[in-house]
């Protein structure tokens, strides 16, 4: 019987409806904890990575799983034929360990949902998929017409600004799945394709077929089966992979300068920031001794700094603080009294670089020009460690985001 783990990460919450949707349709499901040994996989002929919200989805959605050591050994696993299938939160952890799409490297995001520039936020809804390759093409695609299934994302765009990995998808049908109609007409117009995704693309698999990363959700209903059913003959029928072994291959980059502004504020935590220590556990499989400290970040030429902080959802007062700089001067902003105090500046640290999504719709409340983003004060590292791929992308995909570096 075709034995498949399903992995869990801290945060993940559909293991139990992946484990009975593969139990479902005729295969032995295992329970396999990320900290567990890996030598419980020995038997195992394929892997599924169920959704939710590893790690919170700090820094973003599947950053901080895809760079457990758990996903150079499913690297291995996928190079000796193994199927590896994502759905959702398991999507952004194939796409951010490089396994998707082109084996190795970054070379693509999991963005946010964004339809005709404008945020639409988090998605819980049903909608329509159909397969866009051939029925042999995946682990996953043989089946054909339109299945309803769920979806619940605030991350689920597929976007890359790589033009030959867009000429490379095509030309090797990798874009696997599809948004459509109950009649199965595929489009990448909202509303049937829900988050701006490119070319309307549901899922994509690698190469060889045998990764597949899909944001819906299959395992919520039996309506799915199919899906998992296609996974099962896939194994079966002895289909299998050969590719790279690596993982997010080591690029240097070279980083902008960041714009300078005339005003711009900065805030910082009162409590302590979970998201900032996740991300410097993160780096620090790169860098072993890097520090981070993240702020928030935002500038508007419309808007003075203390009507930008009278903005409850931007600060909060009652645990954050505020920095407001001007030039080389900093101050803090006191939201008792309404006035700015001396003191000294959260940058000093260390290098400061600026991560704004793309498109920043965070800045429209903001008015004209304005930008917002999240910086991050890196200590105990040199540019030049920066500027290796490994590193800089915990701070940012450059396929959602860009990265700049304050001077």
């Amino acid at each position: 019987m075709t034995k498949v783990a399903v992995l869990s990460f801290p945060g993940n919450n559909c293991e139990v409806e992946s484990l009975r949707s593969i139990r479902r349709c005729g295969m032995e499901a295992v329970f396999f904890k990320w900290n567990d040994s890996h030598d419980k996989l020995s038997d195992i002929d394929g892997y599924f990575i169920p959704g939710g919200f590893s790690y919170e989805d700090r820094g973003r959605a599947g950053m901080v799983a895809a760079r457990d050591p758990l996903l150079a050994f499913l690297a291995e696993e996928a190079a000796n034929g193994k199927v590896i299938i994502g759905n959702c939160n398991g999507a952004q952890v194939l796409v951010e360990s490089g396994l998707i799409p082109l084996d190795k490297g970054l070379r693509m995001s999991l963005a946010r949902n964004v339809v005709e520039n404008e945020a639409v936020g988090f998605l819980n809804e049903w909608i329509w998929i159909t397969p866009t390759c051939k029925r042999d093409r995946c682990a996953t695609s043989d089946w054909e017409g339109a299945m309803q299934l769920p979806i619940a994302h605030g991350e689920g765009r597929f976007a890359t600004k790589d033009k030959d990995v867009i000429e490379e998808l095509k030309r090797n049908d990798q874009i696997a799945f599809s948004y459509c109609d109950s009649d199965g007409n595929v489009s990448d117009d909202a509303p049937i394709c829900p988050n701006g995704s490119l070319f309307g693309a549901a899922g994509i698999c690698n190469k060889e077929g045998n990764v597949v990363a899909l944001m819906p959700h299959p395992e919520r209903t039996i309506v799915g089966d199919p899906y998992f059913i296609s996974m099962k003959n896939w194994v079966e029928n002895g289909r299998g992979g050969g590719l790279s072994a690596d993982l997010l291959e080591l690029n240097d980059i070279k980083l902008s300068d960041h714009e300078k502004r005339d005003t711009e504020i900065f805030i910082d935590t009162i409590i302590v920031n979970n998201e900032e220590r996740t991300i410097e556990q993160a780096a620090r499989r790169v860098a072993s001794d890097i520090q981070i400290k993240q702020l928030k970040y935002f500038s508007s030429k419309e808007m003075k700094p203390q009507e930008v902080l009278s903005i409850l959802s931007l600060f909060n007062p009652n645990k954050e603080i505020a920095y407001i700089k001007r030039g080389q001067n900093v101050t803090k902003w006191n939201p008792d009294s309404k006035q700015e105090e001396e003191t000294s500046s959260p940058l000093q640290k260390g290098i400061t670089v600026l991560r704004r999504d793309d498109p920043d719709t965070g800045s429209r409340i903001l008015g004209k020009d304005a930008i917002s983003g999240i910086c991050y004060v890196l200590g105990n590292i040199n540019e030049q460690q920066l500027c290796t791929g490994k590193l800089s992308e915990v701070s940012a995909n450059p396929h959602a985001s860009t990265l700049s570096v304050f001077r």
